[in-house]
């Protein structure tokens, strides 16, 4: 429904103008002196309208507190069994197993075709004994050499191996050296021994050695160190042996050959003399 217009006196509005609550409009074309005033009055309350449409969403609200942890579940069931993984790597080579049983024997091979080998056995044989010669050597230095520095090499004659080494020890040590590799210092019993022994010192650059020749047991009674005695050679510098202040017991061989007398206590270098034999 509208609203109704009234139209009322000026004093009647005057006296209910209060108490109404009305919606009050003076004409613009009223007479001066009517003294007119519309008054509107709300009207019945209208029936209610339709639904109106769902509106935009609105904006999201602030995030509520955390709530409680929840009991735990019960466990599940077991899944299935998952793929196989990727092979791993090798492992170590294992032991080798023991020997298995001989096997029967193969049939005979054909004949082999006639030549002429007794050139070639001849080879072999030589070879052979280069090669038992090579190994007896090689085994010597094995257990004779201490270093290669301590080494100026090795000398040969028809029937010695001379190893000079290259470390000082007193002449006792030095024979204890050589005895424990199978060998003696060296005991020149002839000029061709006493020559290449020497020669050796020369080479090596040396002054004088240890040799193998004592007068320990007997004073002034000269022996080789494996007991044998100084009965066939000798080549003492003039004037040796001394025994200078009654301390020289003990014999070098300088570069010259030639021998002289001295204490044992010293280190020096030394020769050792093996036989061929026994190496």
């Amino acid at each position: 429904m509208t609203g109704r217009k009234l139209v009322l006196p000026m004093m009647l509005l005057c006296a209910t103008i209060s108490l109404l609550p009305v919606q009050i409009s003076f004409g613009q074309h009223a007479a001066e002196d009517s003294c007119m005033v519309q008054i509107l009055v709300p009207g019945l309350k209208g029936e209610p309208g339709d639904k109106g449409q769902k509106g935009a969403p609105g904006r999201p609200g602030r995030l509520g507190p955390q709530g409680e942890t929840g009991q735990t579940g019960l466990k599940g069931q077991k899944g299935i069994m998952g793929r196989h993984g990727k092979f791993g790597p090798s492992g170590m080579k294992g032991m080798k197993g023991d020997m298995g049983d001989p096997g029967p024997s193969g049939p005979n091979g054909e004949p082999g075709v006639p030549c002429e080998c007794a050139p070639m056995r001849k080879m072999i044989g030589e070879m052979d004994i280069v090669v038992a010669q090579l190994f007896s050597e090689l085994k010597f230095i094995k257990n004779a050499l201490p270093s290669p520095a301590a080494v100026a090499g090795i000398k040969e004659t028809d029937s010695k191996v001379y190893l000079l080494v290259k470390e000082e020890k007193r002449f006792a040590d030095a024979e204890v050296y050589c005895q424990s590799r199978g060998g003696h210092l060296a005991m020149p019993k002839d000029d061709a021994a006493n020559a290449a022994i020497a020669g050796y010192i020369t080479q090596a650059g040396l002054s004088r050695v240890y040799i193998g020749i004592h007068d320990l047991d007997l004073e002034g009674k000269f022996t080789y160190v494996d007991r044998s005695p100084m009965s066939t050679f000798s080549n003492w510098r003039t004037g040796e042996p001394n025994n200078a202040y009654d301390d020289e017991d003990c014999t070098e061989m300088v570069a010259s050959g030639e021998w002289t007398d001295v204490a044992c206590h010293p280190t020096m270098y030394f020769i050792c003399e093996f036989e061929k034999d026994t190496i």
